[in-house]
């Protein structure tokens, strides 16, 4: 093919943690694309380590969980105020105050998994290029121009210097937190803005792994004259974290390694890092046909809630299964119009929660402190979604509940079930990732919407769920409602109580919530 002419429904700038998620995601639902990145591999000093169940949700979906490996049920990430590794321990601290943690494995199929970003992203670009995605690394972007029709980017292959342009009908710009997209775009962020850069040192230690019987993996140090944040990969691998007044000498890096560990180990430095901690939130996460996702749509610290990589790797499932529905015309381009209604309250929530928790209340102040806290499960399988495309999400409805006080209200993840489909024992999301589908246990719907674009499963029928989760109770309906739950396994719609079934109702429905070309 001439260079000068490639063209791709779908371009994607940057091949980190939420751009290769961005490809796998569009790579499983069968949309052609191209990712390109300036780096030939993984960063030397990983930085996300924690993936939460909503994450392996995702990554169950496209067909890769099984290769991430998975917590034991019911764990957490546990910190420690000590005095270093082998010192005193002060105080365990608690992600979120007051609330205890409540991962009893009911609520999802999945655990979180512990896995280095760099160890993950191996699996990201592997299971992409299996089903079909155009990566191509060590490709610089130079520019990128769009218009009504289309988006045009100018690339450069960086060891040979050969430059070609790329047309794209979208771009997701997974391109960090210093984004030179956003920033060509004039789009503005808010929040509690850059606070502080820290140094960080990746070193080996066997002898600290010893160390972590209590079930702790994170450590804030504190001693007169030194505070810095001690963890692990869980691999071998340890980083400390500190703030530096000035560059550090190999020798002094190897004495604060000693300090915070406490007792004369032996380690070896892999490589060091700066990172900006800051909290900053995009205006809008769109511009025509251009998308912000991940860090470049909003900068948060690393936190135990894992609310930076996760968060980016949920706006691109957002994105991907619209973007499927777009680019094959079953929907008009109105509902990628959503994206930023949906993502951006999400985002804010999670930048408002990170700083009124103790890990980060320190560094802005009593700015957040009135701020309500969320607990983990709340936070992460149970954050509501709101937008056009989503009917009947009433506003007040809390941001956030725990799963189990939701009850199949618009706007939440639609519940997770062992149900019986075919004969099988399986999770109720498994049935919820390719279309948009209408659950019913009454017939009566199930026939108002045979003709149209809309699978339906018949409860006590198609899907039989347990006698102490019956389909009526879990979503709210009762025996004669419905529900439309989408692609990514939010639920859109449900019926009014005593509302009268019927395929004019239901088109009315999908024509708001699927938005159907033509």
């Amino acid at each position: 093919m001439n260079p000068a002419s490639i063209h791709t429904p779908v371009l994607i700038i940057g091949g980190s943690l939420v751009g290769l998620s961005a490809s796998l995601f569009l790579a499983w639902r069968g949309v052609p694309h191209i990712l390109v990145e300036k780096h030939h591999g993984s960063a030397a000093h990983p930085r996300a380590t924690g993936f939460t169940e909503h994450t392996l949700e995702f990554f169950r979906a496209a067909g890769i969980a099984e290769r991430i490996p998975q917590v034991p049920p019911g764990a957490s990430v546990r910190r420690a105020r000590v005095e270093s590794l082998a010192g005193l321990h002060y105080e365990e601290l608690p992600w979120t105050p007051g609330q205890q943690e409540e991962r009893d494995g009911k609520a999802t199929p999945m655990a979180g998994a512990a896995i280095a970003q760099d160890l993950l992203e191996p699996i990201l670009r592997e299971a992409a290029r299996a089903r079909g995605a155009d990566l191509r690394t060590g490709v610089e972007l130079l520019s990128v121009q769009q218009d009504s029709q289309r988006v045009t980017a100018q690339l450069r292959q960086r060891d040979t210097g050969a430059s070609y342009a790329v047309t794209a009908d979208y771009l997701i710009a997974a391109d960090g937190a210093a984004s030179p997209i956003r920033e060509q775009l004039g789009i503005a962020r808010q929040g509690a803005g850059p606070l502080r850069v820290l140094r960080s040192v990746l070193f080996r230690c066997a002898e600290a792994d010893t160390f972590l019987e209590r079930g702790i993996r994170q450590f804030d140090i504190d001693q007169p004259g030194f505070k810095g944040f001690l963890g692990t990969y869980s691999d071998g691998r340890w980083f400390l974290m500190f703030e530096e007044q000035s560059d550090s000498t190999d020798a002094q890096l190897r004495a604060l390694i000693r300090q915070a560990l406490g007792k004369d180990m032996a380690f070896e430095l892999i490589t060091t890092g700066r990172w900006e901690l800051a909290g900053l939130i995009a205006d809008r996460f769109s511009e025509g046909r251009i998308f912000l996702a991940g860090d470049a749509a909003h900068q948060l610290p690393p936190t135990r809630g894992g609310y930076g990589a996760n968060t980016g790797i949920d706006d691109v499932y957002n994105l991907a299964w619209k973007l499927q529905r777009v680019v094959r015309q079953q929907s008009r381009p109105a509902l990628l119009d959503t994206y930023t209604d949906e993502r951006r309250p999400i985002a804010w929530l999670r930048h408002q929660q990170t700083f009124a928790r103790p890990d980060y209340a320190k560094w802005v102040g009593d700015g957040y402190q009135n701020e309500p806290l969320y607990g983990n499960l709340a936070m992460e399988l149970g954050q509501l979604t709101r937008s056009g495309a989503i009917l009947g999400a009433d506003a007040a409805l809390p941001p956030a509940a725990h799963p189990r006080d939701w009850a199949g209200q618009p706007g939440t993840r639609a519940p997770h079930v062992w149900v019986r489909h075919r004969g099988n024992s399986v999770s109720s999301i498994d049935l919820l990732t390719d279309d948009f589908v209408l659950l019913t246990a009454d017939p009566r719907w199930s026939a108002a919407a045979a003709h149209l674009s809309l699978k339906t499963l018949l409860i006590g029928a198609d899907v039989l769920f347990p006698a102490d989760q019956a389909f009526g109770d879990t979503y709210g309906t009762g025996d004669d409602g419905a529900v439309i739950v989408r692609p990514d396994g939010i639920v859109a719609w449900r019926s009014a109580p005593a509302a009268a079934p019927g395929a004019t109702l239901l088109r009315a429905v999908m024509e708001k919530i699927a938005m159907p070309h033509g």
